[in-house]
């Protein structure tokens, strides 16, 4: 090349073109993780979607007595089955919640499930990035796993996912580098999670499969096998042992010590649970997220196919996933983060960008990162109205109105309930015990089945005491027992409609005498004016 020519390339060429090449790449990178890790939040800031959670209300209310009384729970609060023996595996979660509502009132639940879909989409993205597949990889992974696990609420089960997911980045970030002082950590993390939500047997459940997987792989190296991947680095199984024996210790670090083991199966798995409730059943298919976590498993059986070496412990947390997860829609979170994982490995959606072209920048890339998603969290957490409105919008989900008129007229205890306001009564009118509510593990299989029977035709109405000793009875308007309690002339004769609004019925038993009851009122009419209670 002559000087001439070199010169001409010289003037030819912008003087900042390397700046500029590397600059744009930097900035999407920059907006696209801000984006991944701030929209679910501000979705939440704009749809409100944690107020419909019918399970809320009972944690809240749980917190707000542990914070008045100094002391957890040990009976079924709040419910005509007082007397049972009730273990609140979720203390520490329903105290932060009550703590959170005294500082910001109805606004603290909201806020929370920002704060948990923020956090789900950080754990995500970092399980995402743990096989070093590629940025881009990593986001549409952690994008498509935050989508399949959506309909997150901000109860103690989100707890969970975020803590299997650092359990798990954890373990996997431990076989590449062949060093065990990352699992130390795990004994704190199983006291914090015990303490906070039941499902941390899941994380235990992961960590045994953990060690079966290193002493197998120990006892294939002892033999000379070839079939273990290079990947996967050796680790001694007395250490694992032993971190897998503190964290199952550390989980008897709580209230009600190791009784939280055997009260586990019957908080997530019950009979009734598995008949009644639409969450606990198979996958119906009928969401475009059983689709996409349908995909996302297949291809990660199909990664570690493509690996032509044996990862053990990656496939055993697979195949556990989904046993777990296609029996129990509400679980797929068990399946999907191991997907993630492996398919950070071996199976790349998009070409891996070289980690070596955006080292020197990564740290100011991080800090604009956390800098525009923390300003972008904080205004959409701005933007949550005040409890005035929220209260509201409780109004159009939940019985508000009438559990009013049933405080204002002073309307007999106790209270028949319908299943899914049963919590929230719990938390708007503390005076009345309920029938039942959304705490599976107090009422077991033969209150709540009972109820069911009720309430599907199966049993009669004058031969449950559930019923026949209730004072007041609060159901849904288009309620099966509602229209038939008004249009059935044998139950006509028992019961008295003495509200209704426009979702809501209250009726009270006809040997309240007419003086003992209030006059009937259709609130949507007019006929009378109920005012909002002090709360």
């Amino acid at each position: 090349m002559t000087p001439l020519t070199r010169s001409a390339e010289l003037v030819a060429a912008p003087p900042n073109s390397g700046v500029s090449s590397a600059l744009a790449p930097a900035v999407l990178r920059i907006a696209a993780l801000t984006v991944l890790f701030s929209a679910a939040a501000v979705h939440e800031a704009w749809k409100l979607f944690s107020l419909t959670s019918p399970e809320i209300w009972v944690h809240l209310r749980t917190g707000l007595w542990i914070l008045e009384n100094r002391s957890v729970p040990h009976t079924g609060l709040f419910s005509r089955y007082s007397t049972l023996a009730w273990i609140d595996s979720t203390w520490m979660y329903d105290l932060r919640l009550g703590i959170a509502y005294r500082l910001l009132g109805l606004r603290a639940i909201p806020l929370s499930l920002i704060v948990v879909r923020l956090a789900v989409a950080l754990v995500t993205f970092f399980v995402a990035r743990v096989g070093r597949g590629g940025f881009w990889n990593a986001v549409l992974l952690s994008a498509l796993a935050q989508y399949v696990i959506s309909e997150l609420q901000p109860l103690p089960y989100a707890v969970s996912i975020i803590f299997f997911a650092v359990e798990l980045q954890w373990l996997m970030r431990v076989r590449q580098t062949g060093s065990a002082k990352r699992l130390f950590w795990l004994p704190l993390l199983f006291f914090l999670w015990a303490n906070l939500h039941i499902q941390f047997v899941a994380g235990l459940i992961l960590l045994g499969l953990f060690l079966i997987a290193v002493l197998i792989e120990s006892a294939m190296r002892a033999h000379g096998s070839r079939w273990l991947s290079d990947q996967i680095c050796p680790l001694a199984p007395k250490q694992v042992g032993i971190v897998t024996s503190l964290s199952l210790l550390s989980t008897f670090a709580n209230p009600y010590t190791f009784h939280l083991l055997p009260e586990a199966y019957k908080s997530l798995y019950s009979s009734v649970g598995f008949e009644h409730f639409a969450e606990m059943s198979s996958m119906s298919f009928r969401r475009p997220q059983d689709y996409a976590l349908m995909l996302l498993v297949m291809m990660a059986y199909l990664a570690l196919g493509r690996r032509r070496s044996l990862a053990l412990f990656e496939l055993v947390s697979l195949m556990a996933g989904t046993l777990v997860a296609f029996r129990i829609a509400r679980n797929g979170w068990m399946v999907v983060l191991p997907a993630v994982a492996i398919l950070s490995f071996g199976f790349r959606l998009v070409r891996a960008e070289p980690e070596a072209l955006r080292r020197k920048s990564l740290g100011q890339e991080r800090a604009w990162v956390a800098s525009l998603t923390a300003a972008v969290v904080l205004l959409a957490a701005a933007l949550v109205p005040s409890s005035k409105v929220l209260m509201d919008k409780v109004g159009a989900k939940f019985p508000v109105k009438a559990c009013e008129y049933i405080q204002a007229n002073r309307l007999p205890q106790p209270l028949f309930n319908a299943y899914e306001w049963g919590s929230f009564v719990t938390w708007y009118l503390p005076q009345y015990p309920v029938a039942v509510d959304d705490r599976v593990e107090l009422y077991g299989s033969d209150v709540l089945g009972a109820y069911f029977d009720v309430v599907t035709g199966k049993k009669l109405l004058e031969s449950e005491p559930m019923v026949t000793s209730s004072g007041t009875l609060l159901l849904e308007k288009n309620f099966a027992l509602s229209k038939a309690l008004t249009e059935l002339p044998a139950l006509r004769a028992q019961y008295r409609l003495v509200y209704s609004d426009e979702i809501a019925s209250v009726f009270l038993p006809q040997t309240q005498t007419q003086t003992e009851a209030p006059q009937a009122v259709d609130y949507r009419l007019g006929t009378r004016t109920v005012a909002r209670s002090s709360r």
